[in-house]
């Protein structure tokens, strides 16, 4: 797998005032994207989706995904909040 230039966002913005966390950078395919987001989901125990070659992580857990990004051998930084 390649080593990613993550961004962990924070946002509320048109989710009726409900708080997630997007991962945004990602380069490659859509199942490679999908699989990231599936283990990212498995690891924080939190439910989420992919839109737009993004992952939408539900709740704000930007430094346990950021953690696990950089533990997996990926680059990863906090953006914004």
């Amino acid at each position: 797998m390649k080593i990613q230039n993550l961004e962990a966002h924070f946002s509320n913005k048109g989710r009726a005032g409900k708080v997630v966390t997007i991962i945004k950078g990602f380069e490659g395919d859509i199942p490679s994207l999908r699989a990231l987001a599936k283990n990212i989901k498995t690891y924080t125990g939190t439910g989420g989706t992919v839109k737009n070659n993004e992952i939408i992580i539900q709740g704000n857990c930007r430094d346990k995904i950021i953690n696990y990004l950089i533990k997996i051998g990926h680059k990863a930084k906090r953006i914004g909040g």
